[in-house]
């Protein structure tokens, strides 16, 4: 058993990836060259994006488009210094109308798989989104992901982070919820020692339970469970846009600009 917990132990410790010792988004190549692409081909850039995906792109109680991605479009238009539209389209129709070129980007979380890679292509990552453990706040500072025998860990039933359980972590006790927030309150009110699942779902929940419970540990990068994470879509082969998109977001880490979005729009980071 020791010798079991000394292996899961290590590979705890590499599936945290980037995240150990940072607790910001750093998606950025530090080898990505600060030269501005050629612009003569882009008068403008064209996002498309949804109205239903919060708190990325919405409408608030006003009416009016809001989110971590429009406030980033529009942050990428500025460092480019080139006009900057941004139209909503239902889900089900906006990958379609970015492929017949209504836009000249989609920034509403289109997955990266296989499918829509034959389709469009894509910016760098700007936010990946890793899995976490939440605990009670006052067994977050002594928790020991390698020493979970014998707790109930909380999880989404069916979701990837239910598989990450019961692929990595066989012999725990995992009790299944409907959706994210009742796996939540089941540590809240006891019936859980321990969460797992997405990070920035469970920000937001924290942030409205900060004197119940905490984020433990370090986050975890799955991108063969968990997703690549979060990048702008382009219609294949529209090079000049996407080395601009490429271009501003390296940009916007480097200034800062990356940071302070996040900080603004996940108060309770989940990194």
């Amino acid at each position: 058993m020791c010798r079991r917990r000394s292996i899961l132990a290590v590979l705890l410790g590499l599936w945290t990836g980037c995240a150990v010792g940072q607790t910001l988004p750093n998606h950025v190549d530090p080898s990505a060259r600060d030269i501005l692409p050629d612009l003569t081909s882009l008068p403008a850039i064209r996002f498309l994006t949804t109205a239903d995906f919060p708190p990325f792109n919405y409408r608030d109680e006003n009416g009016a488009l809001v989110g971590f991605n429009i406030d980033l479009a529009r942050r990428i238009c500025a460092e480019v210094d080139v006009p900057c539209t941004i139209q909503t389209w239902p889900w089900e129709q906006a990958a379609n109308a970015l492929a017949d070129k209504q836009g000249d980007a989609l920034i509403a979380g289109l997955a990266l798989t296989a499918e829509n890679g034959e389709r469009f292509d894509f910016s760098a990552i700007y936010l990946a989104l890793p899995g976490r453990f939440v605990t009670r706040a006052d067994a977050a500072r002594d928790f020991n992901p390698s020493d979970l025998d014998g707790r109930t860990i909380s999880v989404r039933e069916g979701s990837a982070h239910e598989e990450f359980l019961h692929r990595y972590l066989p012999d725990v006790e995992v009790t299944a919820s409907e959706d994210e927030i009742a796996a939540l309150q089941a540590v809240e009110s006891g019936q859980a020692d321990v969460y797992f699942g997405d990070a920035m779902r469970a920000s937001f929940w924290l942030n409205d339970n900060l004197a119940c419970c905490s984020f433990a540990g370090e986050a975890y990068f799955r991108p063969d469970l968990f997703g690549q994470g979060l990048a702008i879509a382009l219609p294949a082969g529209h090079d000049s846009v996407r080395h601009a998109i490429d271009w501003a977001l390296v940009r916007l880490k480097r200034s800062g600009s990356l940071d302070e979005l996040y900080l603004r729009w996940f108060p309770i980071g989940f990194y």
